[in-house]
């Protein structure tokens, strides 16, 4: 295989792809970048088998000729390649692999030159990257809100590995997607064709990554199998495996009534959590004092002290209440609803409670209070 190409272009698909690979991987083959040039292009994938990143530069580029000079073939190359690509300043870089096992990349201008040992093609691992017939579209807008509103309130912890990952529900023209590490629950609906129907668990760490591989782009394609899911745009797929098992069920958990309600500026409630973690200690709980006449957000420790953060403008309907909460878990859930005024719904002391953007149906956040002793 042989190859002369536009560095930036080759530079962009090498990065792009690259971001897949663990360098730790026990698999040897999986920690070097599979290229491959056929008749359709120059195909870069990287993979550790939960995620794969598969780009392809075409020869052509709105009427640019982006490879020539050219023999097809495919190799598992060293990630170094992508470092001298970005090194070296030649408007072209040239490949050239001899015998599947020794790839050698140059600046166009014989400058530069490296030689990089390879892997046989034949070592890599068998990556399904065909879409499945059910298929999804949606804006890079829809996609990016669903990932930023919910993402967030997914686990880090893999004792509980379903929790790791979002819940995907389409059904009758509305997909779902919840998630919760059983402390918080964050959940988006978002309208799609009604003949779309299929439950998946999709970890929440990839679709965050699909989220960052959009920037510039208009549209994403979804396509959703037994146990993968496909993202595709632009001239990149992004494969990854769904998470097993039964998602918790979080239907009920948004209360039909409840007995207190406030309303007030996100920009005031986050000011008064920031200044109340500054004597909190490690847990960040904080204490959330309401009635008609008087709303405040405090603190106290032993070690730094005590905090009282009294709220200005809000409106409160109920009876007195007082509620601790994890003020991380309480700010990213506002900053994820992207309001400026917030609704706060509770029930009681000790139950989980609400908070909306009062002008959005289609977002919900729940978190649960925190016993404190006062």
């Amino acid at each position: 295989m042989r190859f002369t190409i536009n560095r930036e272009e080759f530079l962009k698909g090498l990065t792009t792809s690259s971001r897949a690979i663990n360098s730790k991987n026990p698999i040897a083959a999986l920690t070097n970048l599979k290229i491959e040039l056929n008749e359709n292009g120059l195909f870069i994938t990287g993979s550790n088998r939960d995620l794969t990143i598969r780009t392809l530069i075409p020869y052509f580029l709105d009427d640019k000729e982006i490879i020539r000079n050219y023999q097809i073939g495919s190799v598992l190359v060293n990630l170094k390649i992508v470092d001298f690509c970005r090194e070296v300043k030649t408007e072209e870089v040239v490949l050239e692999v001899n015998d599947e096992t020794i790839a050698t990349i140059a600046s166009s201008n014989g400058n530069n030159e490296m030689t990089l040992q390879c892997i046989k093609v034949d070592e890599y691992y068998d990556v399904d990257l065909e879409p499945d017939s059910l298929e999804i579209t949606l804006t890079k807008n829809e996609f990016s809100n669903i990932v930023n509103q919910t993402a967030f309130a997914a686990s880090l912890k893999e004792q509980r590995l379903i929790l790791t990952a979002l819940n995907l529900e389409a059904n009758e023209g509305k997909l779902t997607v919840t998630a919760t590490d059983s402390a918080r629950m964050a959940r988006k609906e978002t309208l799609v064709p009604d003949n779309i129907s299929f439950v998946a668990n999709i970890p929440a760490k990839m679709m965050v990554e699909v989220d960052h591989l959009l920037e510039g782009q208009e549209y994403i394609t979804i396509s959703i199998g037994d146990k993968k899911a496909l993202f595709s745009f632009d001239k990149i797929v992004v494969a990854t495996t769904l998470v097993a098992g039964d998602y918790p069920n979080t239907k009920n958990i948004v209360p039909k009534v409840t007995n207190h309600h406030l309303m007030v500026k996100a920009s005031e409630v986050l000011s008064a959590i920031r200044l109340a973690n500054l004597v909190t200690e490690r847990e960040n709980v904080v204490d959330f004092s309401m009635s008609p006449e008087n709303v405040q957000i405090s603190a106290k420790s032993s070690q730094t002290g005590s905090g009282v953060n009294k709220i200005g403008a809000f409106q409160y309907e109920g009876s007195p209440l007082r509620i601790s909460f994890n003020s991380e878990f309480v700010s990213q859930a506002i900053k994820a609803l992207g309001s400026e005024d917030i609704l706060f719904e509770f029930i009681g002391e000790m139950k989980p409670f609400v908070i909306k953007n009062p002008n959005d149906d289609s977002i919900i956040q729940i978190v649960t209070p925190v016993r404190a002793y006062y």
